[in-house]
């Protein structure tokens, strides 16, 4: 584990986490009893990514517990898989849950800000970047008392931008790239995209229900390419009735 202490005695003996399942994935997650969580946003995105790669080395940007990079590594089972964490305490519950799910041997946590990740690669190294960023610039929303769930929330050393270029930056000319971000955003996303001569190949929206308007969009990026972006039908995550809607769980 790279540049990651250990957890702290009081979350070492499991005082601040709950241990969950996502039994269809085969795994456990711990998890901060207070602070952030993880929601539906990286079982999405595992899902829209996992489907455009088969093997290959894998790149998450702010992992949280590392629920992104042990899905795609059940997903995806010839795959390694790099998950990167800036929150020291959080970094070292990727490890925690690593080696919970006896995955050591293809996932390992780097403990690192985005914007300091070219010390430690080289350009084009990976096949998948995979990233469920901050979704809130330091202004906006509302401010959570507690600091994991804070910077998983709000932008602090590095801001959208910044983890599209060190995307670009990881990532192999054949790969792609993979994001899920808030619809108020999508304008800044594409213009950062077309700045930095990324190609949206796949865009999707995503929708509470067929009567909402859409809450994420999911993105994928490549670079050296000129190509159209194919507009996926939308994703609905609970159907009238208010139960999930098959594609979400199948």
């Amino acid at each position: 584990m790279r540049g990651c202490p250990e957890l702290s005695e009081v979350s070492r003996r499991g005082e601040y986490l709950t241990l969950d399942d996502l039994k269809q994935f085969d795994l456990q997650l711990f998890q901060p009893r207070h602070g952030y969580r993880y929601s539906l946003d990286p079982l999405l995105l595992a899902r829209f990514c996992g489907q455009t790669l088969s093997g290959g080395r894998i790149i998450d940007f702010g992992a949280g517990c590392g629920i992104i990079a042990l899905l795609l590594a059940r997903i995806n089972r010839d795959a390694t898989v790099v998950a990167v964490e800036n929150n020291p305490e959080m970094a070292a519950l990727v490890e925690k849950n690593i080696r919970h799910n006896d995955l050591a041997g293809r996932v390992s946590v780097h403990a690192e800000d985005v914007i300091n990740l070219r010390k430690s690669y080289h350009h084009s190294t990976f096949d998948l970047v995979v990233s469920n960023p901050p979704f809130r610039t330091p202004s906006s929303g509302k401010v959570s008392p507690h600091a994991g769930r804070e910077s998983a929330r709000h932008e602090t050393t590095a801001g959208l931008a910044d983890f599209i270029a060190a995307a670009k930056y990881l990532v192999k000319p054949s790969g792609r790239i993979c994001f899920i971000q808030l619809p108020a955003r999508l304008p800044e996303f594409m213009a950062l995209a077309a700045e930095m001569k990324l190609s949206v190949l796949r865009l999707r929206m995503v929708h509470s229900n067929a009567d909402s308007p859409a809450t994420m969009f999911l993105a994928e990026l490549a670079k050296g390419r000129r190509t159209a972006p194919v507009v996926e039908p939308p994703l609905f995550v609970r159907d009238m009735d208010g139960q999930y809607t098959d594609e979400v769980w199948q």
